[in-house]
């Protein structure tokens, strides 16, 4: 983007910093539209829908996991993460756009002691699986039928499992958890291991988990392998 101004994202399920609104996904992004007021006039025709939900809202915040459709164009696409920390349109397969991946922040017992998780996304969802804890990973289900809204499956924050970084310095580089250090009274720190080999720390916050053996959908060009200035410049290279 250029210019002074941006387009302030509303409030909605994702942090005003960790968010992309939907106007700068149809105007900056895909190209469907050339300014500001043709992007909010074809979110008031309702083909745009985030996690199978429509929002005409042009500032709608759109975020990490979150399913972005046209359906008048049958686009779909993930928003995710690249190597340099930066939002990528992944687009999607048609089996691919029936669920999003949410990282469990909290578990809790309402006052009615009915229990309870939420996602990262802003999901409460009522009586989850007892073995499901926090930090790990629950897949909702984004079809139109009874499903809708509710964990299909999910996976569990353990040593060997694929993981993500979704932020500080290595947001968008994947690999497997390594290990795993508890520092009581400050931030835990987990070692993880790219495809390549190389080795990094992060808090465990910054952790998410996207699969046991193999990531539960597809990944971005570069399969979140981080190069260095050296390999990225003969990259660029070859392509020429």
């Amino acid at each position: 983007m250029d210019g002074a101004f941006a387009p302030r994202p509303s409030a909605g399920p994702h942090k005003l910093r960790e968010c992309l609104p939907l106007v700068l996904i149809l105007r900056n992004r895909l190209k469907y539209a050339i300014s500001g007021q043709e992007a909010k006039m074809i979110c008031m025709t309702k083909v745009v829908k985030v996690d199978n939900k429509v929002r005409t809202d042009p500032t709608f915040p759109a975020g990490f996991q979150d399913v972005v459709e046209i359906e008048r164009s049958e686009d779909a696409f993930r928003l995710l993460y690249d190597t340099k920390g930066r939002f990528v349109l992944h687009r999607l397969p048609a089996e691919e756009k029936d669920f999003k991946l949410c990282r469990v922040n909290a578990i809790y017992t309402t006052g009615k002691k009915i229990p309870v998780l939420t996602t990262h996304d802003g999901r409460t969802v009522r009586y989850p699986d007892p073995l499901i804890h926090v930090n790990d990973t629950v897949k909702i289900s984004l079809k139109n039928d009874d499903s809708f809204g509710k964990i299909v499956g999910f996976v569990k924050f353990e040593i060997g499992h694929l993981c993500t970084i979704t932020k500080g310095r290595n947001t968008g580089r994947n690999g497997t958890v390594a290990q795993i250090e508890r520092h009581p009274g400050s931030f835990d720190i987990v070692t993880v291991k790219d495809a390549t080999g190389n080795s990094f720390a992060t808090r465990l916050a910054n952790i998410f988990i996207i699969g046991k053996d193999k990531p539960e959908y597809s990944l971005p060009k570069g399969k979140g392998i981080k190069l260095t200035i050296i390999q990225e410049r003969e990259k660029r290279i070859k392509a020429k």
